[in-house]
């Protein structure tokens, strides 16, 4: 199972077990990360806005007009955002570190 590391608005590093299949946000949710994920990852929001460490940011697929439309809502905005709720776990995404944004959502 891969492994994901969330770096809290505090600073703190959670590593917990990734199941595949599920997004980021989903995860999240499932370790009590504080990501909130109003609209479920409808991408109707801008509310699991994480930012990936570079060194993932390339090996995710390109995000959508739409979620980069979400994106333009999210406080703290950095080059390598993302939506949580549209990362979905693999095996080649053992070891992705995202940090939640210290402003905002």
């Amino acid at each position: 199972m891969p492994k994901l590391t969330f770096i809290e608005k505090d600073g703190n590093r959670k590593e917990v077990d990734a199941p595949l299949g599920l997004s980021v946000m989903e995860v999240a949710h499932k370790f009590d990360v504080d990501i909130e994920g109003a609209c479920e990852g409808s991408l109707a929001c801008a509310t699991c806005h994480v930012i990936v460490e570079s060194r993932w940011f390339e090996k995710l697929e390109e995000a959508s007009e739409d979620e980069e439309d979400m994106l333009d809502l999210a406080f703290g905005l950095e080059e390598t955002s993302r939506l949580g709720c549209q990362i979905i776990m693999t095996e080649d995404l053992d070891g992705l570190v995202v940090t939640l944004p210290k402003d905002g959502f």
